[in-house]
């Protein structure tokens, strides 16, 4: 079973880099400060989290405290399959 990180960063790597490994980036790295994701790609983000991970995200779940960085996304999913 892939690391939830890896996934997260496989997605963001294909998807919203389009597979440009010039882009560095940490898994505490802000999506949003770093430029690396504006609001299209965090709804781009939401679509892969509940697609991939079968969770449905609500609106007001949609913060940067829970979708700017790969650690803050792995954090949010794994709060959301405790609940559900």
């Amino acid at each position: 079973m892939m690391h939830l990180e890896n996934q997260i960063r496989d997605y963001v790597n294909q998807n919203l880099l389009f597979g440009d490994s010039r882009v560095q980036y940490d898994d505490e790295t802000s999506f949003l400060e770093s430029g690396m994701v504006d609001s299209m790609g965090v709804m781009e983000l939401v679509g892969f989290t509940n697609s991939a991970f079968g969770i449905q995200v609500e609106p007001m779940d949609i913060t940067p405290e829970n979708f700017d960085s790969v650690s803050r996304l792995a954090a949010y999913i794994r709060r959301k399959r405790k609940v559900s």
